[in-house]
């Protein structure tokens, strides 16, 4: 059972008449209010693909986007992994946004199989960050701070793709199943990369 699974579904949605191009170039016209924020999300240490200590410090000052996958996934995570290619991609102009991918299957994911992953999405070194670590770790961040169930090894994962602000709050969730969400979590972006604080 998903925590608190009514607060993350019951974010608003912005409606801009459901053109993918308009929010892409910078969301609907008139909308200022400011995004929700939802959790904080706290200090971690874990492993990335290359096998190197990667730290939560080394995310302060950015913005980033998350999200829960696995390598041997042959459902909804090699969509979920395109659409984070697609989003390196849009994100160009904004180098400061980060994407992080954690594990839900660390007993299995090790440094040299989120590599080939990485790989296989064309990640960027600087960019994409593959995370694996303690399995309580993982549980810990994706239940308590992300909102989004456990990671007890049934490999079951929210399919969401999560925005975080430089400040380490979680600020946004988004639909891997709707073409528009994708639209509106770049906007979004883009809204709190024009945010000083």
């Amino acid at each position: 059972m998903r925590p608190r699974k009514s607060r993350i579904d019951g974010f608003r949605r912005v409606r801009c008449g459901g053109l993918f191009a308009a929010a892409i170039l910078g969301g609907c016209a008139g909308v200022a209010r400011p995004l929700p924020t939802y959790n904080a999300v706290p200090e971690f240490t874990l492993t990335d693909s290359t096998g190197a200590e990667f730290g939560s410090r080394a995310l302060e000052g950015k913005i980033w986007i998350a999200d829960f996958v696995f390598t041997n996934c042959s459902g909804p995570c090699p969509r979920m992994s395109s659409l984070m290619r697609q989003l390196q991609a849009a994100l160009v102009p904004i180098p400061e946004t980060k994407l992080i991918s954690f594990t839900v299957d660390p007993e299995r994911d090790t440094p040299e199989a989120l590599a080939a992953y990485a790989r296989r999405y064309q990640a960027q070194a600087d960019r994409w960050y593959f995370l694996t670590g303690p399995r309580e770790t993982l549980h810990r961040l994706k239940r308590e701070a992300f909102l989004l169930g456990d990671v007890r090894g049934n490999l079951d994962h929210s399919t969401r793709l999560v925005l975080v602000d430089r400040r380490g709050r979680v600020r946004g969730y988004y639909s891997t199943e709707e073409s528009s969400d994708l639209g509106r979590l770049l906007a979004d972006v883009r809204r709190l990369a024009r945010e000083r604080s």
